[in-house]
């Protein structure tokens, strides 16, 4: 059989294979256990057997079960007159929790707020509208998703979860809420000022200069350029006011009003609506906490450290003095993005080491490390000044459990040798089927997918200068990313499976590194390049570069 030599395949390949290697210490500590259920049946495989590491993905997996199955045809459909007394006893006990951890403030102006973003959403599409404007063609996505961003910051990054969760959502959603950016127009300095002097004192015993202009904004917070009074050159992170209140008004809202839907509808509890909600709740409410941030900041750099990885990569230095829940103060790391071909060029002349160092180490923190980096888009993996590789923002982090691991490993053996119907099974072993997969259709599917993948090529365009020379440009169409794990996750649906949310997760940061990897080493063999270390073994996989500056981590 043909083996199929795409990047995306060799990467998810060798990582795979090494989860097993190196012990399976990757962890998430809310891995469910003790589920068993045959998914697949063939001639030439035996039952497969997993445990799932997402709630939709358990829920799917229970359903598909024989004793679901047999549960829906001999047991009476269950209703709210069912409920217990206990179970009613916690729906208020949660209802309560959720008020009192909202506020007594929050939920009116939330109440004002949401009232003015669904009229304006809805006049967007009136038919009656004013001279010299016509009314937008109704979609369903659309109007959501503009009505979320007019909702503010929890719904804006309820958008960005939908974006990016292809396993859990519909394709025209996630699609359309790529558009829900997480920009908004910057608070005043005063406001800003006021938190950072309510949380770590006068900002003069701190800072010496402070730029007033913030270099982002988001729903959640604004960062400022600013300098130590010891001279070292920082960013700070700022949250805004008030954001605390609403966010947890409006994910305590979200919350119960699935647990209330599941009380009177027991039959919406196979889906874990209130789960799902519940893990949306905590993944978001961590965000508002810094210095959770500022410690996986801290652990990737003690993970750099401990692997001799500090002179060719790093991450920004936490300032812990000046750092609480609210400020997170940080090196300032200078660098382009790692789509600048250009750049990186008058960096380095070895574009290509860069890029196999940066994917080496990220391959590596998969392997070793509770959590990995679940966001290496452009802006956040740069080629610094020096020559390092520079990650940057991690609040945004994804743990896979080894239970996931060990599910996939057939799938590093069957993609190394293009056995595609080995590939169907590995996925059928790692999801939740809600019927018995048909192999052979599932396994053409995948080559078809995979051959796509293959044939994705960066965008090129040259320029002539006002000078007589000539400028090139390398790009890729940011949707690219998107599309081609909507197609990989519409071929498993398509096939009766479900894959956990982890998976796809995963699979987008393995998408970036290809994209990365068309533009600064197009002729790479992934797999034959003895600098491409995907299995996370030894510091000495990192390629050597005359450009790395000898500066280490403190």
């Amino acid at each position: 059989m043909k083996v199929w030599s795409g990047r995306v395949a060799s990467i998810l390949s060798a990582l795979f294979a090494a989860s097993f290697a190196n012990g399976f210490i990757a962890t998430d500590r809310r891995v469910f256990g003790g589920d068993r259920s045959p998914l697949t049946k063939n001639n030439d495989h035996s039952e497969a057997v997993i445990t799932p590491m997402s709630v939709v993905a358990k829920t799917a997996l229970y359903m598909s079960s024989p004793e679901s199955q047999q549960g829906r045809s001999r047991r009476p459909k269950k209703t709210v007159q069912d409920r217990t007394q206990e179970e009613a006893i916690s729906l208020v006990r949660d209802i309560i929790q959720a008020a009192v951890d909202a506020g007594p403030r929050a939920a009116p102006a939330r109440t004002l707020q949401a009232y003015i973003a669904l009229s304006t959403t809805l006049r967007d599409f009136s038919p009656l509208q004013p001279p010299g404007k016509s009314a937008e063609s109704f979609s369903t996505p659309v109007a959501i998703r503009k009505l979320f961003e007019r909702m503010g910051a929890t719904y804006v990054k309820l958008g960005q979860f939908v974006a990016s969760s292809p396993t859990l959502f519909p394709k025209e959603y996630v699609k359309e809420f790529q558009k829900c950016l997480d920009a908004t127009e910057p608070l005043e300095w005063s406001l800003i000022k006021g938190v950072i002097e309510k949380e770590i004192g006068p900002i003069s015993k701190t800072y010496s200069y402070v730029d007033k202009t913030p270099l982002a904004s988001a729903s959640i917070a604004q960062v400022h350029r600013a300098t130590l009074r010891t001279g070292e050159d920082v960013v700070i992170k700022v949250q805004k006011p008030g954001i605390d209140e609403s966010l947890k008004a409006d994910l305590s809202f979200i919350y119960v009003a699935s647990r209330l839907l599941e009380f009177l509808q027991p039959d919406f509890e196979r889906t874990s609506l209130s789960a799902i909600a519940g893990d949306i709740r905590s993944s978001m409410l961590e965000e508002l906490d810094f210095e959770k941030e500022a410690t996986n900041i801290e652990e990737f750099r003690r993970f750099l450290l401990d692997n001799s990885f500090q002179k060719q990569v790093t991450a920004p230095r936490v300032y812990r003095e000046s750092t609480t829940r609210k400020v997170l103060t940080m090196e300032y790391l200078k660098g382009v993005s790692m789509l600048d071909l250009e750049s990186i060029s008058k960096i380095t002349d070895d574009p290509e080491s860069t890029i196999i160092t940066a994917l080496n180490v990220w391959t590596q923190s998969v392997m070793t490390t509770p959590w990995f980096h679940a966001d290496v888009h452009a802006g956040n993996l740069l080629v610094l000044d020096d020559g390092r590789v520079g990650f940057i923002d991690f609040g945004i982090v994804g743990r896979v459990g080894e239970k996931t691991f060990k599910a996939v490993s057939e799938l590093s053996v069957a993609l190394a040798a293009g056995d595609y119907e080995g590939m169907a099974v590995a996925l059928c072993n790692m999801g939740a089927a809600d019927e018995e997969v048909d192999i052979k259709k599932f396994g053409n599917d995948i080559q078809r997918v995979m051959e796509n993948v293959s044939q994705v090529q960066p965008d090129v365009a040259v320029m002539g200068m006002g000078n007589g020379s000539f400028q090139g440009t390398v790009n890729f169409d940011e949707d690219e990313v998107t599309n081609v794990l909507l197609e990989i996750v519409d071929m498993t649906e398509n096939n009766g499976l479900k894959l956990p949310r982890e998976f796809g997760l995963l699979v987008k940061q393995m998408l970036y590194f290809d994209r990365y990897l068309k533009i600064l080493a197009p002729n790479l063999d992934v797999v034959g390049d003895t600098r491409v270390d995907l299995v996370g073994t030894s510091a000495g996989s990192i390629p050597p570069s005359e450009s790395i500056s000898d500066a280490i981590i403190v």
